[in-house]
C-alpha cells in the first residue's frame, strides 16, 4: 500500500552501506500541521534503499517536498527477545513547485535599487 506527504526536508544522511548487497540512505522531513490556534510539528525519518538512495542529495535540503512511500513492518528475534522495527520506505521525492513563491523577489539586485551612502544624502535640503 503507497501512501504520500508533504513536507519541508531537514536533515539528509550520508548512505550507509549496511552491507555488500544492501545500503540505505535515511532523511527527515518537518510536517506542520495547525489545528485552532496551535501549530503542531511532527519531525518523521524516511529511508530509501539500495538504488532509490540515488534520488535525494543535498540540494533537497530545506526544500518543500512531496514523498511517496509504503510502510514496512519487520519482526526481529534474538536469545528469547522480540523487537518489531517500522520503515517508512520512500520510492519518489519530488520537489515542490517554488512559482509563486519567489516571484515578486528579483533574481538580481539593480544598480539603482542600491541605496546611496550616506554622504551622498547630506546635499538633500530635508
Amino acid at each position: 500500500m503507497a501512501f504520500e506527504i508533504t513536507g519541508r526536508i531537514i536533515d539528509i544522511l550520508p548512505v550507509n552501506q549496511v552491507s555488500d548487497k544492501f545500503r540505505k540512505r535515511e532523511f527527515v522531513i518537518e510536517k506542520k500541521e495547525s489545528g485552532g490556534s496551535a501549530v503542531f510539528v511532527d519531525y518523521i525519518k524516511f529511508q530509501l534503499v539500495q538504488d532509490k538512495c540515488d534520488l535525494i542529495n543535498e540540494s533537497f535540503l530545506n526544500e518543500e517536498v512531496k514523498i511517496w512511500f509504503n510502510l514496512k513492518g519487520n519482526r526481529w528475534e534474538k536469545e528469547g527477545r522480540v523487537n518489531y522495527f517500522t520503515n517508512l520506505d520512500a520510492w519518489k521525492i519530488e520537489k515542490m513547485s517554488s512559482q509563486g513563491r519567489d516571484q515578486n523577489v528579483p533574481s538580481t539586485q539593480a544598480l539603482e535599487d542600491i541605496p546611496p551612502d550616506n554622504e551622498e544624502l547630506s546635499d538633500l535640503p530635508f
